[in-house]
């Protein structure tokens, strides 16, 4: 595990969701191990006044987050963290790995095998990239940046809770719901059947 011990941070106040009704501060970072821009998103101060704050690690998808795709649930997802965050506190730990780490427009030249038939993991294969190429070291720098020791982890994903966990003290894990659309129910099977994710398989 890489750690940058001089990792400073800048906070900027703002409100949040298409009502601008959602207090919140974004923080930004300089000496991060990849030297991407991960932002945290802090609700009702959670990194100062809980122990413990709900986190969520979000990776950047750009399709989901901001034109809501059909093809995933990512946008979903992100919105019922902040619709949770607003009233309870919370810390969204926005994560610059779009595509599982492979970037945009392998993204999208993944799509095209996905229109195959082929599962969103093979499709990475086929272009010469891991099933999942994130990583979450700089995840748990930035808790660190924040004097975060412990949390309640929002997420599905069994592989975020392994790398979370080995530098941060995971009090509960709570999981999103399931968000079935038109196109993403064999994108969500890849996610339950390949990679153990905790989704309503009644849904799907």
């Amino acid at each position: 595990m890489k750690l940058n011990e001089n990792i400073s941070a800048i906070r900027a106040r703002v409100k949040l969701s298409i009502k601008d009704d959602i207090p919140a501060e974004i923080i930004s970072f300089t000496g991060l191990v990849d030297d991407k821009e991960h932002i945290a998103i802090v609700f009702n101060s959670a990194d100062k006044q809980q122990k413990s704050p709900l986190v969520r690690v979000h990776s950047e998808c750009l399709t989901g987050d901001l034109f809501h795709s059909s093809r995933c649930d990512c946008g979903e997802q992100l919105d019922e963290s902040i619709n949770i965050m607003k009233n309870n506190g919370g810390v969204i730990l926005y994560l610059r790995q779009e595509g599982r780490g492979i970037g945009l427009y392998n993204k999208l030249d993944a799509y095209l095998f996905q229109e195959q038939g082929i599962d969103t993991y093979e499709a990475n294969r086929k272009l010469g990239f891991n099933d999942d190429d994130r990583n979450y070291d700089d995840a748990i720098n930035m808790l660190k940046a924040l004097n975060v020791s412990s949390v309640h982890l929002l997420t599905n994903n069994p592989l975020k809770i392994e790398a979370i966990g080995k530098e941060i003290i995971i009090e509960s894990i709570q999981n999103t719901k399931t968000y079935l659309k038109k196109d993403n129910k064999n994108y969500l099977l890849a996610k339950y059947e390949l990679s153990d994710h905790q989704l309503e398989a009644s849904l799907i």
